[in-house]
C-alpha cells in the first residue's frame, strides 16, 4: 500500500520566466532535495503549462528543479510551489507495468489538486507498452489514473474511486488502449474522460457509478470503441459526447450491449446526450432507463448531429426515447473501425517521443 503524504502549497516570491530550472520561494521550510513538486500559477494550473519536477538543490528560499518550468508565472496570479505529486509516475519509457497495489491519495491532507495534464495518482507521459492491473486507488486529490501521449496501455482489474476529478483519464492523443474489467465511482468528475485525440480506444466490461457524469467524449476523440458496461446512478449524462465543433468534432465510434440507467439524476438532458457536431456514431443493443422522478430523454442530440445509428437498444421510464432531429438518424451503419487493435502505423505518427532506456 502506498499513502500520499502532505501536500502543501508554496508560494513563490514573484514573477518567473519560462524555462528556469529553479523558483524563488517566501519559504522552503519542510521541503527538501529528492522531493518531487508541482509548480503553477492560477492561469496554468491543470494544463501542460504545469511544472512536474524534482527538487535538485537549495540555497536560502531558492528551490532547483531537475528541468525547466514549463511557463512564465505570473506575480499577479498566485504562483506557488507545491509538494502535489503522483503515488506512481513515469516519463518517457517502454515495457512497464504496475500491479496489484493498493493506493490512498490521503486528499484530506492535501491543500490543492494536481492538474489531470501533469498528473494523476497513476500518472504515465510520452511512454508505451504500459500494463496497468489490480489497482485499488482512492480519495486523490486530482485524477485516478491519467496518462497523456501514451500508446499500446493495458489497464484491467483497477478501482479508481472518490477522487477530485476524473476517475480514469486517458489524453493528449494517446492511441491503442484497453480498459478492461475497471470501475470508477464517487468521483468529482467523470467516471471516465476521454481527453483531446483520445483514439482506438476499447472500454469493457467496466462500470461507472455515481461520478459527474458516467463517461465524456470530446475534442477528436475518435474511433473508439465501449461495450458490455453498466453506466448508472450519475448526476449528469451518463454518456456524453461534449460539444466539438469541426473539424474537432467526435466522429467514428461504437457503444454497444451497455447498461446506462438512473443517470442524469441533478442535470443534463439525456441517458445519452450528444452534443453538436458529432456524426456516425452506433448505438446498437443497449439497455437506456432513466429515473422515474427526474425524467429525462433515452437519446437527447444537438442540432448539428448527423448519421447516427441506432438498433436493439431498449428505452424506459424516458421523457422520450429520443429528443432530436429525426434527420439526426441514419438506416444504415456508418462503416467504421475502432477500438484496440484498430490502428494502423499511420495512426501513430503524431507520438514521436524519445523512449529512456
Amino acid at each position: 500500500m502506498l499513502r500520499k503524504g502532505p501536500g502543501r502549497i508554496y508560494p513563490l516570491s514573484g514573477y518567473h520566466n519560462y524555462g528556469m530550472c529553479d523558483v524563488p520561494l517566501r519559504s522552503v521550510a519542510g521541503l527538501e532535495v529528492g522531493m518531487t513538486v508541482s509548480v503553477h500559477d492560477g492561469s496554468s494550473h491543470g494544463g501542460f503549462y504545469e511544472t512536474f519536477a524534482t527538487i535538485t538543490w537549495i540555497d536560502g528560499d531558492w528551490v532547483g528543479l531537475d528541468h525547466g518550468i514549463e511557463a512564465d508565472y505570473a506575480a499577479s496570479d498566485a504562483p506557488c510551489l507545491t509538494t502535489i505529486y503522483p503515488l506512481v509516475f513515469g516519463h518517457n519509457i517502454e515495457g512497464a507495468a504496475i500491479r496489484d497495489v493498493w493506493l490512498e491519495g490521503n486528499r484530506a491532507d492535501n491543500e490543492t489538486h494536481m492538474g489531470g495534464c501533469r498528473g494523476g495518482a497513476v500518472y504515465f507521459y510520452q511512454s508505451r507498452d504500459i500494463e496497468i492491473s489490480g489497482i485499488r486507488e482512492r480519495d486523490f486529490y486530482g485524477e485516478g489514473l491519467s496518462f497523456q501521449m501514451c500508446r499500446e496501455v493495458v489497464v484491467k482489474d483497477c478501482h479508481f474511486d472518490e477522487n477530485t476529478g476524473n476517475g480514469l483519464h486517458p489524453g493528449a492523443g494517446s492511441t491503442n488502449a484497453l480498459f478492461e474489467n475497471c470501475h470508477a465511482e464517487g468521483n468529482g468528475k467523470s467516471g471516465f474522460f476521454f481527453c483531446v485525440r483520445a483514439n482506438h480506444i476499447s472500454v469493457r466490461n467496466c462500470s461507472f457509478k455515481s461520478n459527474e457524469s458516467g463517461l465524456s467524449i470530446g475534442t477528436r476523440d475518435c474511433n473508439n470503441l465501449i461495450e458490455n458496461c453498466c453506466i448508472e446512478d450519475n448526476r449528469g449524462a451518463g454518456l456524453l459526447i461534449r460539444k466539438t465543433p469541426r473539424p474537432t468534432e467526435v466522429h467514428s465510434c461504437l457503444v454497444r450491449n451497455c447498461r446506462i440507467r438512473n443517470n442524469a439524476l441533478e442535470s443534463g438532458r439525456g441517458q445519452v446526450e450528444i452534443e453538436n457536431d458529432a456524426h456516425d456514431l452506433l448505438f446498437v443493443n443497449n439497455r437506456i432507463a432513466a429515473n422515474k422522478e427526474r425524467a429525462s430523454a433515452g437519446f437527447a442530440l444537438g442540432a448539428m448531429v448527423r448519421a447516427i445509428y441506432l438498433e436493439g437498444n431498449s428505452c424506459e421510464n424516458c421523457a422520450v426515447d429520443l429528443e432530436g432531429e429525426p434527420g439526426s438518424l441514419v438506416d444504415v451503419p456508418p462503416r467504421i473501425e475502432c477500438g484496440y487493435g484498430a490502428a494502423s502505423a499511420l495512426n501513430f505518427r503524431h507520438l514521436n517521443y524519445p523512449i529512456l532506456r
